[in-house]
């Protein structure tokens, strides 16, 4: 479905706030909250309506919601979604599609499709969003923000609705550095970041970006010494996509099975393959994907010494045209979760910058580094803007 529609699913008005904000840090920035956080008395929807009519009112914030409001921070609303979060474009066949602002003829990606639509079109400062498999980095990329996705366990899950839960992860999407900044210093303010920074380039992902928006993008790096090198050598890092859905699809199936089995929710056309999908993978098949997993993990952790911090494209491209065929969204979305997962896996920060276009379309650049390098990728992105 490509109707094009707000982001609001709920806007609040006035504000949601805090009576006593515990801080004055984020005072007046208002929030766009991805309808899977809890909101105290509102229903958490999840882009499903047969998952909203089973919810009732939450009784209290999620955590995350929490935290932004003891800092001074307003709440807009509750934004629009992908089905359950199992989607990365944005397309949500029950509700629509939030437009881009940034390229309305296009995708704003997903699954936190109206935290980011909310934000780039100015009707929020701050998209709180989740991200398993990209959801914040990719509509980040797609519409031109700035999207954190924080090292996992880092900002608390509680209150979020899970999809995956050893990826998913709360994560914020801003206009500028300065509001991430400050949302770094909340939720990170104690990690060190006096190491020696030392940037390097993994061809190898890179390879998996179009060549006319990697051109792009390199033609807008600072100059400057840089080490160029393989992230995985002698591998194959399209490897990491059947590892990633299996873990995830495994997990997700965990928890939602039981729900999808008795309800039969209408789940709209891609949400509804990759649960009969899920549905599929065996307790074999996971505790495979699981072994390589902590494989590559281990090969993450003996590469991102303190300081280093990769770079490479955040997608392949920029956001697919709302009018493109399944064939090559699929080709995109599978390129692209090979470079989104190299963060999920290791349960690694990283952060998508505004850096470049292409067609006439936002590209992101990405920040990665070891887990609690937070405020480290928020300092060094300072060097590309």
């Amino acid at each position: 479905m490509t109707q094009s529609i707000g982001p609001f699913v709920e806007r609040f008005e006035p504000p949601i706030t805090s009576e006593a904000p515990a801080s004055d840090l984020l005072s007046g920035h208002t929030v766009a909250v991805k309808d899977n956080f809890d909101i105290e008395g509102a229903v958490t929807g999840g882009g499903n309506p047969e998952w909203a009519e089973d919810q009732a009112p939450a009784s209290r914030n999620a955590a995350a919601v929490q935290t932004l409001l003891d800092n001074g921070a307003a709440l807009a609303g509750k934004v629009h979604m992908d089905e359950l979060a199992y989607s990365l474009m944005g397309m949500n066949a029950r509700f629509g599609t939030p437009e881009n602002p940034a390229a309305p003829s296009r995708v704003p990606g997903g699954s936190s499709s109206g935290s980011a639509s909310a934000v780039a079109s100015g009707l929020a400062d701050i998209g709180l969003g989740s991200d398993t498999g990209g959801s914040v980095r990719l509509p980040a990329a797609f519409c031109g923000l700035f999207g954190w996705r924080p090292t996992h366990g880092l900002v608390p899950s509680d209150g979020l609705l899970p999809l995956a839960a050893s990826y998913d992860v709360p994560g914020f999407l801003t206009r500028d550095l300065e509001t991430l900044e400050t949302l770094g210093e909340i939720f990170a303010g104690e990690q060190e970041t006096d190491a020696d920074v030392r940037l390097v380039y993994p061809a190898d992902v890179w390879r998996l970006c179009e060549d006319e928006a990697a051109a792009a993008l390199k033609a807008a790096l600072p100059r400057g010494d840089r080490n160029d090198s393989s992230l995985l050598p002698g591998g194959d890092l399209k490897a990491l996509l059947p590892v990633f859905r299996t873990h995830q699809g495994y997990e997700i199936w965990q928890h939602f099975g039981d729900w999808i089995e008795k309800r039969e929710p209408d789940f709209g056309p891609g949400i509804r393959e990759r649960f009969a999908m899920a549905a599929k993978i065996t307790p074999e098949e996971f505790a495979d994907a699981k072994a390589k997993r902590e494989a590559f993990r281990a090969h993450l952790a003996r590469v991102l010494r303190p300081g280093t911090v990769l770079v490479y494209p955040t997608s392949p491209g920029p956001a697919p045209l709302l009018t493109a065929g399944n064939d090559i969204v699929e080709t995109f979305r599978n390129r692209a979760l090979a470079m989104l997962a190299i963060a999920g896996h290791g349960g690694l920060p990283q952060l998508s910058i505004p850096l470049a276009a292409s067609q006439g379309s936002p590209l992101g650049l990405s920040l990665v580094a070891a887990p609690g390098s937070d405020l480290l990728l928020i300092e060094t992105a300072k060097r590309f803007i």
